[in-house]
């Protein structure tokens, strides 16, 4: 029999968060640490899909379900739970997610799946975007929900609640690389020793105005990820994979996303992306690979 339209699925993608830059600027007191990111969000991620009415669930499946965790623990159901209390009588209801990013890779993933589950509650119950009850559940989830609320390009800065306004970046063709390790963003971030000088922060003005591939790269260039040393001295494959990325026909810039493993290479054209895939693709077999687009 059809679904009635109270039963019809709404569906979001939950695409992969990408770090370009991550400048790690001090640890603060409450252990947290105050940092600068250009984020930007991949064409690939996972989607979540949601039926509502009902009691508030979530079954999970895909090619990595089995590295989600515990259900009871995901983060879609915490960022429902935290909207549910801001707004007495919000409809949930049932979610289903297919987990295709891998876990513990420094692609935000969980912070993305909690946004989109944020979304899509607000389109059952006819809540705008920008209504701030949305960004209070998502800054309560986690550090990364909020940039990940509206996917856009943006700097992100504090620990992750200070948001730029949504950036036009060049076109950006990518191939993402995971070697299979699980990084702890907990462990990396404590094996991050800070630098002789302040680093830099980006000119936000000189940002929004470099619209050229090869001026966007040559700011890139200055604003590196500060926790790939101690990522590496973790999971020293990573390196393998910066370099792996860094050989390929066509790559200009190749570093890590957040706090890793998963590690990008950006090449001029799609053409150059999908053939870098699939050369990565051949030699490495294990490891998740994925041409996309940052936008």
């Amino acid at each position: 029999m059809p679904a009635s339209a109270a039963e019809t699925p709404l569906v979001e993608t939950a695409p992969a968060k990408v770090n370009l830059t991550l400048r790690v600027l001090s640890r603060r007191a409450d252990g947290y640490h105050e940092l600068e990111s250009l984020v930007v969000f991949a064409s690939c991620g996972d989607r979540l899909t949601f039926i509502p009415g009902g009691e508030l669930t979530l079954n999970v499946s895909g090619p990595r379900a089995a590295h989600a965790g515990d259900t009871a623990d995901n983060l879609v159901l915490k960022a429902a739970r935290g909207l549910k209390a801001l707004i007495p009588g919000l409809t949930v209801g049932a979610f289903h997610l297919e987990k295709s990013l891998p876990v513990a890779a420094g692609l935000g993933g969980g912070s993305s799946d909690a946004a989109a589950a944020l979304r899509l509650l607000a389109r059952a119950n006819d809540l705008a975007l920008d209504d701030p009850r949305l960004y209070e559940a998502a800054r309560a989830t986690g550090a990364d929900v909020p940039v990940c609320l509206d996917p856009r390009p943006r700097l992100m800065r504090g620990i992750g609640e200070k948001l730029s306004a949504p950036l036009a970046l060049p076109q950006l063709h990518a191939v993402l690389g995971n070697p299979g390790a699980a990084l702890a963003t907990k462990l990396v971030f404590a094996g991050w020793k800070p630098a002789a000088a302040p680093a830099e922060t980006f000119d936000l003005a000189a940002l929004s105005q470099a619209a050229s591939f090869d001026k966007f790269l040559s700011m890139l260039a200055t604003q590196p990820n500060d926790l790939e040393s101690a990522a590496i001295g973790l999971a020293p494959e990573v390196a393998d994979v910066i370099a792996e990325l860094a050989a390929l026909a066509g790559c200009r810039l190749a570093r890590m996303s957040g706090s890793g493993a998963t590690c990008f290479g950006l090449f001029t054209s799609a053409a150059q992306a999908v053939a870098a895939a699939k050369t990565l693709r051949a030699k490495y077999p294990d490891w998740w690979v994925c041409e996309t687009m940052f936008g």
